[in-house]
């Protein structure tokens, strides 16, 4: 290459990765996989040391990454806050062995553990109390984001014991589990809202919000990794970490001594299979050296410390055709594109299609038809289209034309500034949003009306029994009976489902109404603060803002439901029909706080209670539902058939079991 060819090559990557930078630090919404990512990083840096006439000191290279806001204030970090360096290579851990062992000799050893695919943070301690969190900023100042790290249950604001120092830092990584992170991309689907790329955005995106209390609704966790302090008890990172357990911190079991390459190599291939079996991304493993003196005299570099690295795993990732682009309609009117590809068998499942989310993914990705694309398993479960081979593009590719009509009703489409999706206005005429309203509104979260699917929604929708929600209390059995694959006993079950539904509780008819970005959490703090639907419809824009959690967006959308004619009739025909939509006196006093601060985890079948009915006790006795095992969970609710992994988990940690029984006399 020329001079020349190597600065233009240089210029590139340099705005490459500043436009990447950007989409990843500050929009939390990235166009690039990791692994693509450190290629262009270590392709400029290759260039910038062969060629140092090029030097830049604002070239990203220099940079650790930077995630401040100017809406946070900012605090200073004790101890600059660096990044690790990264290799996806075996060899390059040998390099690194070897420059460790030029420099201190050959009597040490390292510690390997995993490397958490979240966001990173750094808290605090003074005289055993939390003080701050910072994120990692600039690695030198980063944003005080504690009142939201307070709202993480795994996170200790008082240290157990007496033994810690009286100022103690401690750096881990904050996550979202990803059986938690599916739920919470279901509930924003379901909403409207764009879904969250993967669990390390959605973690990242919901530390930056504004209101602790929103931040308190995402289930965010921490794993902690790393402490810091002047007297701490002991010398070396290891037994450091075996004291930050005992004063309650979150430390990870799964960390290793290791005394030369061939363990680390071993840990190494362990966890990269076993991970799928986590239920929390990690993207690699982290080797550090044990001794904080040999630590002190390998240094460190301007981006990194010299003495600890990171290997990282390759998402397993394929070359495919796609052949084309559908858009899907969603019950709110939600446009989504979806890639048909050819099948191909990806971490133990076959894939055949992909979700490119919205037309600025499509653009960012410069996607074509007949397009050879890259496809990851996003978090080890969703499959993902991560980029495209340019080199098997045909001449005559042209650039995709997103729609602008809908695919299902031929309705203009619209795009509201600041949000990412395209949607169809014709909510009322469009079969998709008809049928999927009705759907949602039969779903077991809300009306429960398990007698019907959405096959059958489709056969009554065809044969013109129903076009909307009401319609469904005015069916007979003699309208069900001749149809396709129904008969007496079918119908009659419908129709009984149908009328159990209306003794379904206010805050679910609520939720099942779909009104935008109104979820179940939403419709439960609008139910509680206003106790009937005619409340909610009086409101005011002023008087809904003033809620907690009701922001501008929600209280804009819940007016616009209720001034809306078609709605304002429907509503009045299902008030007629004895649905619940007030919260009865009994229901508002029969709450206590019998419950309060305990978390609570439901499994297994109970002869006089639903499970939903059981959360619902839970929650109206001040008490917190959680769907997975740890050791900050206080009970197991145990009915019959609960699986024997959960029992061993449970009593392994302790964690008392109650029946139904005690539960009971628990909130009596």
């Amino acid at each position: 290459m020329t001079k020349q060819n190597i600065q233009n090559r240089i210029n590139y990557l340099r705005k490459e990765l500043n436009k990447h930078n950007y989409n990843y630090y500050v929009k939390s919404q990235p166009t690039i996989s990791d692994y693509d990512y450190d290629m262009l990083i270590n392709e400029l840096i290759k260039l910038e040391n062969e060629n140092p006439d090029f030097f830049d000191v604002n070239s990203p290279s220099q940079r650790v990454g930077n995630d401040i806001n100017v809406e946070f204030k900012q605090i200073r970090h004790k101890y600059q806050m660096l990044s690790l360096g990264n290799t996806y290579s075996k060899q390059e851990i040998i390099d690194f062995d070897n420059r460790v062992r030029k420099t201190i000799g050959d009597n040490f050893e390292y510690v390997c553990e995993l490397k958490f695919d979240g966001t990173s943070i750094s808290l605090t301690y003074i005289n055993g109390k939390l003080h701050h969190a910072v994120t990692r900023g600039d690695g030198v100042m980063g944003d005080d984001v504690t009142s939201n790290v307070k709202t993480i249950k795994s996170i200790p604001l008082q240290l157990h014991g007496n033994d810690y120092p009286d100022e103690l830092e401690v750096r881990g990584e904050i996550i979202i589990p990803l059986k938690a992170f599916n739920r919470l991309n279901e509930e924003r689907i379901e909403i409207g809202e764009a879904p969250f790329a993967n669990p390390r955005n959605a973690a990242s995106g919901s530390l930056k919000i504004q209101k602790s209390s929103i931040v308190a609704r995402r289930p965010l966790d921490c794993y902690l990794y790393y402490v810091l302090g002047d007297d701490l008890k002991f010398d070396n990172h290891y037994d450091n970490l075996q004291s930050a357990k005992k004063w309650g911190l979150k430390i990870s079991e799964n960390f290793k001594l290791c005394n030369n390459i061939e363990e680390i190599t071993e840990f190494i291939e362990y966890w990269d299979k076993e991970r799928q079996n986590l239920d929390y991304d990690i993207d690699g493993i982290v080797i550090k050296v044990n001794s904080i003196e040999q630590q002190e005299k390998l240094g460190f570099t301007a981006k990194s410390p010299r003495w600890a690295i990171a290997y990282k795993f390759k998402a397993e990732r394929v070359s495919i055709k796609l052949y084309s682009i559908d858009y899907q309609v969603g019950r709110t009117g939600v446009i989504t594109p979806v890639a048909n590809l050819e099948p191909v068998q990806l971490g133990g499942t076959i894939v055949k299609r992909a979700s490119l989310h919205n037309a600025d993914i499509i653009k960012n990705l410069n996607i074509r038809i007949n397009d050879t694309v890259f496809v990851e398993k996003g978090g080890e479960i969703i499959p993902k289209i991560v980029g495209i081979d340019r080199s098997k593009r045909k001449k005559d590719s042209k650039p995709l034309i997103y729609i602008d009509k809908c695919p299902e009703c031929g309705t203009n489409l619209i795009r509201s500034e600041g949000e990412a999706h395209h949607f169809c206005p014709n909510e009322f005429g469009c079969p998709p949003q008809i049928k999927g309203k009705i759907e949602h509104f039969i779903s077991r979260k809300a009306m429960n009306i398990d007698s019907l699917g959405q096959e059958t929604i489709d056969l009554l929708f065809k044969n013109k029994l129903i076009n909307n929600v009401a319609d469904l209390y005015d069916l007979k059995i003699e309208q069900l009976i001749p149809l396709e694959r129904m008969g007496q006993k079918s119908a009659s079950n419908i129709i009984k489902s149908i009328e159990e539904s209306k003794k379904v509780p206010f805050q679910k008819v609520l939720y099942a109404l779909g009104i935008r970005f109104v979820g179940e959490t939403v419709a439960k703090t609008l139910s509680k603060n206003f106790n009937s639907i005619d409340n909610i419809e009086n409101a005011g824009f002023e008087r809904l803002i003033n809620v907690e959690e009701i922001g501008e967006k929600i209280a804009e959308s819940i007016i616009k439901f209720f001034n809306n004619e078609i709605n304002y009739k429907l509503i009045e025909r299902l008030k007629n029909k004895g649905l619940q939509f007030k919260i009865f006196e009994e229901e508002q006093n029969k709450a206590s706080d019998k419950l309060k601060g305990l978390s609570i985890i439901i499994s297994g079948t109970f002869k006089n209670h639903s499970r939903d009915e059981l959360k619902l006790l839970i929650e109206e006795n001040g008490g917190k539902n959680v769907s997975s095992i740890s050791k900050n969970t206080d009970f197991l609710l145990a009915g019959d058939k609960i699986g024997p992994s959960k029992l061993t988990k449970v009593k392994k940690l302790g964690i008392p079991i109650i029946t139904e029984d005690d539960f009971i006399d628990m909130i009596k």
